[in-house]
């Protein structure tokens, strides 16, 4: 099905991430890395808080209403919008990163309500795989490392049953989307196996959301796509949008049917994609499922 990818917001963030619809305000939900901001929009208006670290991935949290879970730099916080325009933050976890100049970047919580999210060295140019994937359960005193060895873990998702792990890594080098198989009961994945190799696909792996069919939408960083996959990973469709690059896809709106993207805004030329850090809207014609929340439904 065709679709023209439509301006929400011109919000010009240097890396827009990890979107979020929430179905109880109807609103969207996403972060600006290295604007340290947290932003919302619904067809009200928009809005931004100022973060004091560098927020990377977020997911609400069902057991402290209007609270989100925020993988930043040093750890992992909770974080409340205030009314001065900046968030009120709570450590809940701190992380021991491999090296100096590290933060989180993707990341979600599980059909079950543990949050994943996978670290990376800013550096990307230095090729470090020193990149680790966490999990975090409610009422634990730390986050977990269930994999590493990666560059920028990226692309995180969960097939509809919650069965399937999905996990990129961006870096150019590798451009390797990943499957697991996952015991929903003890959180573990297990046989790690690639889904998708991209290198010979225009784009490199980024952020990533399920439909409701079990297809995997991810984007398609420096091509200005975003790539459908099915279960099988053979690639469906890839729909444009008006900028190199995407950075991360979710499913909103009334129905779901909406699918949102965030954008990356980077420094030098900007000719021909002056929108670049921009928030758009594509409908392609399925539906997506909602987040789970940081402590389950």
């Amino acid at each position: 099905m065709p679709t023209k990818a439509e301006l929400v917001v011109d919000a010009r963030c240097g890396t827009g991430e990890s979107p979020v619809w929430s179905v109880a305000e109807e609103a969207l939900y996403w972060v600006d890395i290295p604007g340290r901001a947290l932003h919302r929009w619904s067809a009200t208006g928009r809005t931004q808080w100022l973060t004091a670290e560098m927020p990377a991935c977020i997911a609400p949290r069902t057991d402290a209403p209007g609270q989100w879970i925020a993988g930043m730099e040093s750890g992992l916080f909770s974080i409340a919008p205030q009314d001065t325009g900046r968030v009120e933050a709570t450590r809940l976890a701190e992380v021991a990163h491999a090296m100096p100049g590290m933060r989180f970047n993707d990341g979600r919580c599980d059909r079950q309500g543990r949050f994943w999210a996978g670290t990376m060295l800013m550096d990307m140019a230095a090729g470090a795989r020193v990149g680790r994937l966490y999990r975090f359960e409610q009422g634990a005193h730390a986050p977990s490392v269930q994999q590493d060895g990666f560059i920028v873990p990226n692309g995180l998702a969960f097939s509809p049953d919650g069965r399937t792990m999905y996990l990129s890594d961006s870096h150019p080098d590798v451009q390797t989307i990943w499957a697991f198989d996952y015991d929903t009961e003890t959180g573990t994945p297990s046989n790690r196996r690639v889904f998708v190799d991209m290198k010979p696909l225009p784009g490199r792996p980024d952020g990533a959301a399920v439909d409701a069919d079990g297809c995997y939408w991810i984007c398609g960083n420096d091509a200005g796509l975003v790539h459908r996959f099915t279960p099988e990973g053979r690639l469906d469709r890839s729909l444009e949008v008006p900028v190199k690059k995407p950075a991360m896809c979710a499913f909103g709106g009334a129905a779901l049917d909406t699918l949102f993207v965030t954008s990356i805004r980077p420094g030098g030329d900007l000719s021909g994609q002056p929108l670049a850090g921009g928030l758009f809207a594509l409908r392609p014609g399925v539906q997506g499922l909602p987040e789970t929340g940081f402590g389950g439904r």
